[in-house]
């Protein structure tokens, strides 16, 4: 999937479509680099039940 999303509610828009029980890969290493903005957004939806893979062995 490729998206680009340029609103000024960017991170609440490109969450959006995210729905209880999605599987999602998160970046990052340590707190460098993960997406803060998103994560905050999606907290804000409400969203539960999500499986989240990640390759940060820092932290």
């Amino acid at each position: 999937m490729d998206r680009v999303v340029t609103s000024p509610n960017a991170a609440a828009e490109a969450v959006a479509d995210i729905t209880d029980g999605s599987c999602l890969a998160v970046g990052g290493f340590g707190f460098c680099g993960i997406p803060e903005a998103l994560i905050a957004a999606l907290v804000d939806t409400g969203v539960r039940d999500l499986e989240t893979v990640s390759n940060n062995c820092g932290g």
